[in-house]
């Protein structure tokens, strides 16, 4: 395909590093050429960070691409990919940086190579502000299985922001076309778990945190369960909620941080998951996001979510830029919302 470069504005929407990252999911899917000015203009630090640097380096790998501009700091970058190449590749941030992010940028072109690939990453595995790994396997994964590639995610050591530290490894076996999926409605809630995981901390936080999960959602004891975590480098915590339905299982995630109240770090988890019960939509807020590319990269589909976040929609408009596909939302009110893509 001969493309005409596309110019991105990386300061588009809440001015984050997604557009970057989504963009280059997009080029090396569609074999478009892009220049992304004022990326993550809307940030404390603007510019490229370490995790968003290995992102583009992650890119640029796995297409062989021609990039200038990857640097730390760098408001700008020029992409432009070459034929995407299945391999073994190894990934390493150096910081608490998300690797499930990083993993994102490239997995929608692993899935679709001519062989299969295995990946290993390095750094953060559970961050706040990115799709923690338990999201990835229970939630984001069993979902691409139905649109046709085999994506398999083994932790090997989790890494709590802020020392980072985590592995995981990854071996996805691509499909030639992605399986159309719709999303429209939920049905029953058949399974409820709910995990306070403690890592090199002490488990009273975990038990406070089921109390609040306990009192709140009114979940039966064998759904709440405490677990202990020593093989990392840091400290960490977080609360895992999953809600499953015939159609997909939910996670909910609160994440602790210094200072934070267990309690507190339970709440964050328990309203989003209220949220989600109250609603009768299949697709929660976080996955709305996660879901949309590939589901476009597919074809014609739908899905009900409990909301569209300003996130979700500045990717919507991004998405339709490099694919020129037609994507709706019909607004429900309280219901949340529906996306279809034409």
């Amino acid at each position: 395909m001969g493309m005409k470069s596309l110019v991105i504005d990386g300061s588009q929407g809440e001015g984050g590093g997604q557009v970057l990252r989504s963009s280059l999911a997009l080029s090396i899917v569609t074999g478009t050429p892009f220049r992304i000015v004022d990326i993550r203009a809307g940030r404390k630090k603007p510019g490229l960070m370490r995790q968003h640097l290995t992102s583009v380096r992650a890119a640029r790998d796995v297409c062989k691409a021609e990039v200038r501009g990857d640097a730390i700091g760098s408001t700008e970058v020029t992409f432009s990919p070459g034929k995407i190449q299945a391999g073994d590749y190894r990934f390493s941030i150096g910081t608490a940086g998300s690797t499930t992010l990083v993993f994102q940028t490239v997995l929608p072109a692993l899935m679709l190579a001519d062989g299969p690939s295995t990946l290993a990453l390095e750094g953060g595995t559970h961050n706040p502000f990115a799709p923690p790994f338990d999201f990835l396997i229970k939630t984001f994964l069993p979902l691409l299985e139905k649109m046709g590639p085999v994506v398999r995610a083994t932790l090997k050591c989790p890494g709590f922001y802020p020392a980072g530290g985590g592995q995981f490894t990854v071996q996805i076996e691509p499909t030639a076309t992605l399986n159309t999926v719709e999303m429209i409605s939920r049905g029953e809630v058949t399974r409820r778990a709910a995990t306070a995981t403690v890592a090199n901390l002490p488990r009273e936080i975990a038990e406070r945190e089921i109390k609040v999960v306990r009192r709140k959602l009114g979940w039966p004891d064998d759904c709440l369960q405490v677990r202990e975590v020593r093989d990392t480098p840091g400290p960490g915590n977080i609360v895992t909620l999953e809600v499953e339905t015939p159609e997909l299982c939910e996670v909910f995630t609160g994440f602790g941080e210094r200072g934070r109240a267990a309690e507190a770090v339970a709440t964050q988890a328990v309203q989003q998951c209220q949220r989600y019960l109250k609603c009768g939509a299949p697709v929660g807020e976080y996955l709305a996001d996660q879901i949309l590319l590939p589901m476009a990269i597919a074809g014609p589909g739908a899905f009900h979510t409990v909301g569209l976040s300003r996130h979700t929609s500045t990717h919507i408009e991004l998405v339709k830029t490099f694919l020129g596909c037609q994507i709706k939302t019909e607004d429900m009110g309280r219901d949340g919302a529906i996306v279809r893509i034409a």
